[in-house]
């Protein structure tokens, strides 16, 4: 029997059924309650950011050990798979550093503007490696592109410099993010335009923590990349520049591959 007879014939009156939920003659069900439902926040950015403050008061210092897993849920609420989630985003800023049997550690030598506002919104807001891994990809050959037709002497000599630095360090066994990252930095500061150099170092930045294992799996193939990319810059051949600029995108983004389905890789536990 349709609703709105039933009730009708049973309180001998002529009304719809939302005529009586409005008078408050029928209890209100769910379907029929005139509210937009909550999304639900993404629980893992507010741990990253409690995290972040606690570091701007200085009651985080570089060097100090993060609470255990289970103290961070118990003591901000929140579930297992949110904190490991902020956790690797911090990781990934180069915020934290998490040592295997020992737990996580603030870093020593936190990265410059990894706490920008920008980073950090852009670091929470991505939702896997794929899409900053797309966005570099279109970013970069546009930059070094740009670069290339801007590059002034002193630019050229300065990624000289930083390939020369580059293979040094490689020499010593000592090569880290930094120095690949000194040869992206020079590009971006021969482009002459403030917004792109701030957005590229911006960029750069969410990829700290995978180019640094690309230093310690495949520093010679990216001292190659380098040297490739900078013959087709003094040649200025943007054929070749955009070229070289794949090969290396393809290099790095093997290693941020392996990361990602690595034998040590598994599936957040989604309990509290």
């Amino acid at each position: 029997m349709d609703i709105d007879i039933y009730i009708s014939a049973y309180y001998n009156v002529s009304m719809s059924s939302d005529e009586f939920i409005r008078k408050g003659l029928l209890p209100m069900k769910n379907h029929a309650l005139p509210f937009t439902p909550i999304k639900t926040t993404n629980i893992s950015k507010l741990v990253m950011e409690s995290i972040k403050q606690a570091l701007l008061r200085r009651s985080l210092q570089p060097g100090d050990r993060l609470p255990s897993e289970t103290e961070l849920c118990e003591s901000l609420g929140v579930g297992k798979s949110s904190v490991r989630e902020a956790i690797k985003m911090l990781e990934v800023l180069g915020v934290v550093e998490t040592h295997q049997g020992e737990g996580t550690y603030i870093s020593e030598k936190i990265p410059e503007n990894s706490l920008n506002p920008l980073v950090f919104q852009l670091l929470i807001d991505y939702g896997n490696h794929a899409d900053i891994l797309e966005l570099r990809r279109i970013f970069e050959p546009a930059y070094t592109k740009l670069a290339m037709e801007n590059a002034t002497e002193e630019d050229v000599q300065r990624l000289c410099l930083a390939c020369e630095r580059f293979e040094s360090k490689i020499s010593q066994g000592c090569q880290e993010a930094e120095d690949d990252l000194a040869f992206h930095y020079a590009i971006l500061e021969a482009t002459k335009n403030s917004f792109v150099i701030r957005i590229g170092k911006t960029i750069l930045q969410l990829f700290q923590a995978s180019i640094g294992e690309s230093m310690r799996t495949i520093p010679l193939q990216a001292l190659s990349d380098h040297r490739r990319i900078l013959q087709a810059f003094i040649k200025k051949d943007e054929q070749e520049l955009i070229c070289a600029v794949e090969n290396s995108f393809q290099g790095w983004a093997s290693v941020m591959a392996k990361e990602d389905c690595g034998p040590g890789h598994k599936k957040e536990d989604e309990s509290i």
